[in-house]
């Protein structure tokens, strides 16, 4: 079959040329071996992995994902092997790279990059409903996946994830927003809260139309720990629209509330996560000459 990645991915990860020189094989391999007929590459498609739409040998529709190793697909597979389809989108075998799930395939699916899944309809996604509707469905898709981490799971921390983070961010003796974020992560991970397994990157876009529930929740990026983390970034979905209203400042503490209150969280932990996730990516968008993306992000964090 003829392949090439969309542009999105390859601007995206155009530093590794190895991975992307080797993704029209590792592709067509896949296909193969699974015996899949591929009907269309998802465009504009997400910055760190490439979905083909296909369907497996009995004809039933499914999703082929392929994703380099710095996007951690074992961890993604361990995620959703856990989750079994409750909020999220379903593995449709078991990893062993065959396709049959008798762990006896040539390959091995999530540790060479591989997840076949359930088809959803990748062009619906909660950002298609108005605000209100999108932000109630958010809210009980994410609460379903906040269950117990598996015994001996290798999942990263929230603490961890955010050190790594915060060593990468500005001097905060520079920039004021820093420092309060910095003190703001600093409280937090002193006095953790309860653990939980983690989507990691919640947020409107990620939560899909489906055919068996109407949605659910693709593309985690897994971690361990409270809640009140995996709800900082849907607070700041839309920030587009926050940042281009007058009561924008007020509308974000609006919806902080109200989502720290349908979902038990503590409103200033929230508030806290909310504000260190927000100083986060506007730097890091910073440092990457995103310059209006890191605008809008910085502007939203200076409300909180």
């Amino acid at each position: 079959m003829a392949f090439e990645p969309p542009q999105r991915l390859v601007r995206a990860l155009g530093d590794r040329t190895e991975w992307l020189g080797h993704l029209p094989e590792t592709v067509r391999e896949a296909v193969d071996r699974r015996k899949l007929d591929v009907e269309r590459v998802v465009a504009p498609g997400g910055r760190s992995s490439v979905v083909l739409l296909v369907r497996q040998p009995d004809g039933t529709p499914a999703a082929l994902k392929l994703a380099p190793p710095a996007a951690a697909p074992a961890l993604e597979h361990a995620a959703l092997t856990a989750w079994n389809g409750w909020g999220s989108v379903r593995l449709l075998d078991d990893g062993d790279g065959d396709g049959d799930g008798d762990g006896d395939g040539d390959g091995d699916g999530d540790g060479d990059g591989e997840l076949l899944l359930e088809r959803l309809h990748p062009e619906v996604s909660l950002r298609s409903l108005p605000e209100a509707k999108a932000l109630l469905e958010a809210a009980g898709t994410v609460r379903r996946l906040w269950i117990e981490p598996p015994a001996g799971h290798a999942f990263e921390t929230v603490a961890a994830r955010t050190a790594r983070q915060a060593a990468a961010m500005p001097s905060p003796d520079e920039e004021p927003l820093v420092a309060a974020a910095l003190a703001a992560r600093e409280e937090l991970v002193a006095a953790p809260g309860e653990v939980r397994l983690l989507h990691g990157n919640f947020r409107q876009g990620k939560v899909l139309s489906g055919d068996r529930v109407p949605w659910l929740a693709v593309g985690p990026e897994p971690v361990a720990g409270e809640p009140a983390y995996d709800l900082a970034r849907l607070v700041r979905d839309r920030v587009e629209d926050l940042v281009a209203s007058s009561s924008g400042a007020s509308a974000t503490r609006r919806r902080l509330t109200r989502l720290a209150d349908a979902l038990e969280v503590d409103r200033d932990r929230l508030r806290g996560w909310t504000l260190f996730r927000a100083v986060e990516s506007g730097t890091r968008a910073l440092r990457e000459r995103r310059h209006a993306e890191a605008e809008l992000t910085l502007e939203f964090a200076s409300w909180l």
